[in-house]
């Protein structure tokens, strides 16, 4: 192989690689372009809180469970703060996502 078909190769190699991984690049989990994800944190089970909910892992889906066993529904989404290990950030990142 000369190097002329050598740097044609290689350019293309490049290329097809910048635009297989480009879509990763501009992937964003907490969007779903259409798609609007609300969130009935007074009836959700652990799993949806988990998978619907930013930066709520099964833990804090479990806790948010937990409170509602022991103090009822939650009447605003800022009451969300009240379970242990959410805090306001969190609750800011899921306004749009949670209703009552």
């Amino acid at each position: 192989m000369n190097m002329t078909i050598k740097y044609q190769l290689f350019k293309a190699i490049i290329v097809a690689g910048t635009l297989v991984l480009t879509p990763l690049s501009y992937a964003n989990p907490d969007q779903h372009k259409g798609i609007d994800i609300i969130v009935n944190i007074n009836d959700a089970n652990a799993e949806q809180l988990d998978k619907l909910l930013v930066g709520i892992g099964p833990d804090k889906a479990e806790n948010i469970i937990q409170y509602r066993i022991k103090y009822g529904k939650f009447a605003s989404v800022d009451d969300l703060e009240k379970v242990k290990g959410i805090g306001t950030s969190t609750v800011d990142k899921n306004r749009n996502r949670i209703k009552l």
